[in-house]
Formats: C-alpha cells, structure tokens, sequence
C-alpha cells in the first residue's frame, strides 16, 4: 500500500555555524556562532517522535562521512594541511536537510510505474557539492528494492536542489499527480539554485507525463528576501498548495494550470498585506511539514518561530478559525536547525511508497528512536565553535560518533561509502 514517508535527516556531529550559504539569512547572520551538536539532533529526533505520534510514516538518514576526507584528497590536500574555508566545507553538516537529497517522483506519476529518484548535484555551494556521492550510496541502500529507481546527478553546469524546488499535488498520495518544478533566474544579489534544464531533464528521466509536469519560475522578489529554496514560500500536499503571495513570478498562470489539472484543488495564499515576504521567511511559516493525518484533515507541522511571530500565528489562527483546509497547528522545536537555515520541511524528505519495499534499517519506530537518542547523548559533541574546527580531537570524535551511530543500527555498509 502507497502511503508517504518522511525521511528525515539525523543531525550530524559536525553541524556548526560557518555561514556558508549565501542567500540563506539565517545561516549568514548566524555565522561564527557557537553550535550545538547534540541538542540539534536531540531536537530533530524529538520532531520524529512528534510525527510518528500524529500517525505518520517516519524514517530517516545517516548523516554523511564529515570532513570529508576522499572530497579533499580530490583537491589534493588533507584536513590538517587544507585552507580554512576548505576545511570549514568539508566539515559541512548540511546534508541534515534531507530535502535536498533528491527529486522524487512516486510510481503513481511515471511511465513505468517505479517510484523514481534523483540525487541531487548541489552544485551551486561548494560545501554542499560534494554531497551527492554519499547520498547516492545512503539512497541506493535504503531504496535497492525494485519498486524504485536512483538516479545519478544531473550534470553541471545545470543546478538541481532537490525535493526543495518540487511540489506534487494529486487527491490522494497513491493516486496520479501533479509534479511542479520551481526554478530560479540568476541575476539579483543572491544565486538561484535551481535551474529549469535541470528540472526538465529530471522530469524526462522519471518518465513523467508531460501534460501533468508544470514548470514554474520563483519571484525575483521571494529570492531577494532570503527564500533559496521555493520550500522556504511554497509547499503542497495532496490536494492543497500553501504559497505567499509572492512566491511566484507568474502565479496565475500556474494557479490556472493547477487548477485545470486537478479541479479539486484548494490554493491557499497568505497575502502580503498579512505576512510580508521577511516574516514569512524568518519564521520560516512555509519550511513547515504539510501532512495528512490518519483521519484524513491536514494539519502543519511548524517550527516555534512561526508560533513567536504575531503577524504569522494570527493569520494561520485566523485560517483555522476560518475553516481552511489547514485543520491542525503542530509546533516543533528545531531552532538548531533554524539558526543554519532550515526548518521541519527541510529537514524531511518526502518519498510516496510501500514502506514493505523500503530497507527497514531506514524506517524508525519509536525504539529505534530511543537508540538513535542513546547514542547522540553519548558520542554528540555538546559544542562547536567554528575557531575549533581544525581541532584534531574534535575531529577524532566527529568521526567516532558517526561510526557509533552506524553500527547502532547495524548500517556499516556506509562507513566506507
């Protein structure tokens, strides 16, 4: 049976605050600033007990190999000897925001009927460009089963960020949808990430069909306001697309198309007159988890920024009240996650399947969640300060804990990937 889980990325052991992404406000204005390792995991493991106790689907991601060491050795160089901002890339956590992992698109959606994915290149950042090969292995285990199909990147110079930029909207999970790639045009003072050539070439090689496949192009403005991911204005869930006003360059036009393809849909638009482009970015109302619960209402899973913001909580107060489609406010902790960048939906992968075909290593129940808890409180380090990262004892413990964590759950087959 098609249901949709939410793979989400566990908090690795070297998340810091280097400010490496431009665009990103959060991640920049934060810079310099003293991490903490074990309480972002701990958080983001609280926000998947959170959801298996709402009666979702949950699973979840290795972090990956960090520094890493095989990216560096491409640059002919080591971690002792490498420059600071090399070293500062290699040591990237980033990866925790599984969204970015890849592109998917469901078997319900493509010509063969198997469930597709597309690791994404990243290419844009350099601390996030060297991702892919890792991800690749972590996708390529978890989804060996042959209901699926991984892919490779797609080829530079074209930039793919992932499930960031796509939305998939149908009446159901299991039944044929609507998938919407949403692109950038460079040219402001912050980089697009996603270019349309990349999302057409995934498009063609998930075999979706081209009447149902909807390309839409990012605001300028959404851009300018710190909105590097179309999921930081924009999310969609079966028959519901949550959008700011300002989200797209041409809305009615996509509004029409959506609305062509899937009659039934309900475009839910929060104006700018209720919640300007920086409140709903620096609360990140739109980074939410849009879900279906068990009993069929949808509800948004959101990060305790959007709660703090009074414009933000009256207008979804207001929605709710209003009877939207909206039903249910859930508020998560993950503000060490927020202070880098990324809220509950970055940190989430959204992959439509029978989990029967999924690797059960990967699918969390709340014993292994418990196991997972163990072994961050016992190997996570507490703090980073970004002056500390070329501390080899911080890095001979980077290193232990992810070993840790991988045997914990009997998945060493990465350790080497």
């Amino acid at each position: 049976m098609l249901t949709e889980i939410n793979f989400d990325g566990i908090i690795g052991p070297s998340h810091n605050y280097a400010g490496l992404s431009p665009g990103n406000l959060a991640a920049t204005n934060n810079a310099g600033k003293v991490s903490h390792p074990r309480a972002a995991a701990l958080q983001g493991i609280a926000k998947m007990r959170a959801n298996l106790a709402l009666g979702l689907r949950q699973a979840a991601f290795l972090p990956l190999p960090r520094p890493n060491r095989r990216w560096l050795d491409a640059l002919a160089t080591d971690y002792a000897r490498a420059a600071p901002h090399l070293r500062a890339q290699a040591l990237s956590a980033s990866a925790m925001w599984a969204a970015n992992a890849a592109t998917v698109s469901p078997a319900p959606d493509t010509a063969d009927g198997r469930c597709h994915l597309t690791v994404a290149n990243l290419v844009t950042m350099p601390h996030r460009s060297h991702e892919w090969p890792d991800t690749l292995a972590q996708l390529r285990l978890a989804f060996a089963d042959p209901a699926f199909v991984v892919h490779g990147p797609v080829s530079p110079p074209f930039g793919d960020e992932g499930a960031a930029n796509h939305m998939r909207l149908a009446p159901r999970h299991d039944a044929p949808g609507v998938e919407v790639f949403v692109y950038g045009v460079s040219g402001g003072a912050f980089p697009a990430r996603q270019h349309r050539e990349a999302s057409e070439a995934i498009a063609r090689r998930h075999g979706t069909d081209p009447a149902r496949t909807l390309f839409a192009q990012q605001s300028a403005e959404a851009i300018a306001a710190g909105a590097f991911h179309n999921d930081v204005v924009a999310v969609a869930n079966e028959r519901v697309l949550f959008a700011h006003e300002q989200a797209f360059a041409d809305k009615e036009r996509l509004y029409d198309e959506l609305r062509a393809a899937i009659p039934e849909i309900e475009i839910v638009e929060v104006p700018t007159a209720r919640v300007s482009l920086a409140d709903a970015v620096s609360s990140y109302l739109f980074n939410a988890q849009l879900v279906t619960l068990p009993a069929g209402e949808q509800a948004l899973v959101l990060p305790e920024e959007a709660h703090a913001n009074t414009a933000v909580w009256r207008w979804l107060e207001d929605h709710v009240a209003g009877n939207g489609p909206i039903r249910r406010l859930e508020v998560v902790d993950v503000r060490e996650s927020m202070a880098n960048g990324g809220g509950p939906a970055c940190l989430r992968l959204r992959v439509v399947a029978d989990p029967a075909t999924i690797d059960p290593r990967f699918l969390m129940t709340p014993a292994m969640l418990d196991e997972i808890a163990g072994v961050v409180d016992a190997e996570w380090p507490e703090t980073i300060d970004p002056r500390e990262i070329g501390d080899p004892g911080l890095i001979r413990r980077i290193e232990h804990a992810r070993r840790s964590l991988a045997e914990a759950l009997d998945i060493v087959g990465l350790l080497d990937s």
